[in-house]
């Protein structure tokens, strides 16, 4: 079982991605945080080998909580998803340690099975 953290501030985006990953064979979703405070509290305490992160959240920001559930646990998979396109990125978006940027648009089942833990990407 993989297990999903998704960080979001918007309730609405966090049913969608709860749904997308209700859809994914053997994925659950072991949490939600609506803050990156929150996030790397629940992190922490559920261990996920996936977190979907926004970038734009109160208080500290996705990227900036990427960088410190990642000094802590490395072996994690983050997602960080917004709705920037490529150029838009905040420069401090490419090396805050993610495994890769997904526009919250293109967030499907299958996208999710292409960036699982130990598949190839």
């Amino acid at each position: 079982m993989v297990d999903v953290v998704i960080v979001d501030d918007q309730l609405p985006f966090r049913s969608v991605a709860r749904a997308v990953v209700g859809l994914v064979g053997g994925w659950t979703v072991a949490g939600e945080a609506d803050s990156g405070e929150d996030a790397l509290v629940l992190i922490a305490r559920t261990r996920p080998e996936v977190v979907l992160m926004d970038i734009n959240l109160p208080g500290i920001d996705g990227i900036e909580a990427t960088r410190r559930l990642l000094a802590d646990a490395p072996a994690t998979t983050v997602i960080l998803m917004s709705t920037y396109t490529d150029d838009d990125l905040p420069a401090d978006a490419a090396d805050c340690g993610a495994a890769i940027y997904l526009r919250k648009e293109d967030l499907t089942p299958a996208a999710l099975r292409s960036l699982a833990p130990g598949s190839s990407r």
